[in-house]
């Protein structure tokens, strides 16, 4: 499971050759025999002399790879490491290739309460104990659940929820740290969903991307994946023919864009005092980002009538 122990265990590299043999004898096969297209359009906005945050729709598990593909064969831009699902390295063999491809594991409180629960009461959790100890971890009680748990849960919820708080606590305040490094010091673009989960209509964001950009100053890069998911139409990962388009957006910047929502002081990133104090500039920033990748996509993948340009709460000015 991603626990502290595997995340202490990564390395991020500015050239990881894992991601340059699966682009050669992988991808690059795969897109010429199957005829695939990818399409960058307005490429020339992403900035070449620094490390910025990729914020993408995600229509499919494997919309990331022409992306990457297409910036690894340009060769004028850093390789990408990318925020990836806890739940996927609970495959042993599939954790170790994306360890391999250079990528951030995430893993999501309930993740963390499904496979501490797991590991510690050696079963599945069922969906009543699940709502309960994630309604004890965050300090709303557990109330009519209680008579739903079994005896031997129940004497130890408020022991193994503040387990699951503090490891929680523990792996982000480290995801955190893999982040900084890899925009910071080993000079990698990050590539972020700030849905959170696969959708093919574009989703509400969460606030991590907005936390890691307001904390290291990095600009983030909208991108409107389209037609991925008809590439990509089944479980494995071969793409079949089509026409894939990447829509960059204007760049956006937290000492323009985002100044109104600076936060001057230094600040934790992830932790739950972090999201508590600074919730309003964090949804705030938040919001910008979603705007801007729906701005950038067709409208299959988003009624753009539910998010006016002119009406939108946190509107900022789209540079010329």
């Amino acid at each position: 499971m991603v626990d502290l122990k595997h995340l202490n265990r990564i390395r991020l590299v500015a050239d990881p050759f894992f991601q340059q043999v699966i682009a050669t004898c992988l991808l690059k096969t795969n897109y010429r025999l199957a005829g695939v297209d990818i399409e960058l359009e307005n490429s020339e906005k992403i900035p070449k002399k620094e490390t910025v945050i990729f914020a993408m729709n995600h229509t499919d598990r494997y919309n990331y790879w022409p992306f990457q593909y297409k910036l690894w064969a340009m060769k004028s831009f850093p390789y990408t490491t990318v925020w990836v699902k806890g739940k996927y390295y609970r495959n042993a063999a599939l954790g170790r290739v994306l360890d391999w491809c250079n990528l951030i594991p995430v893993p999501s409180l309930g993740y963390l309460i499904e496979e501490l629960f797991k590991k510690k009461f050696k079963r599945r959790i069922d969906s009543f104990e699940y709502r309960a100890i994630k309604d004890l971890i965050e300090g709303k009680g557990v109330g009519d659940m209680t008579a739903k748990l079994g005896s031997e849960v129940l004497a130890a919820k408020e022991q193994f929820a503040t387990y699951i708080r503090d490891t929680y606590d523990s792996v982000m305040k480290k995801v955190a740290e893999l982040s900084r490094i890899a925009l910071c010091e080993t000079g990698l673009n990050l590539i972020i969903f700030p849905e959170g989960t696969r959708s093919l209509k574009l989703g509400e964001g969460k606030t991590g991307l907005a936390q890691l950009a307001l904390h290291t100053g990095k600009k983030i890069v909208p991108v409107g994946c389209n037609n991925s998911d008809q590439v990509y139409r089944w479980t494995l990962p071969f793409a079949g023919k089509g026409k894939i388009v990447y829509r960059i957006g204007d760049p956006i910047s937290v000492n323009d864009d985002l100044r109104e929502f600076r936060i001057p002081e230094k600040f934790s990133l992830f932790s739950k005092e972090s999201q508590q104090k600074y919730r309003e500039q964090f949804e705030a920033v938040t919001q910008v980002v979603m705007d801007r990748i729906s701005r950038m996509l067709d409208e299959r993948y988003t009624d753009k009538s539910e998010i006016p340009a002119e009406n939108s709460k946190h509107q900022i000015p789209n540079p010329k």
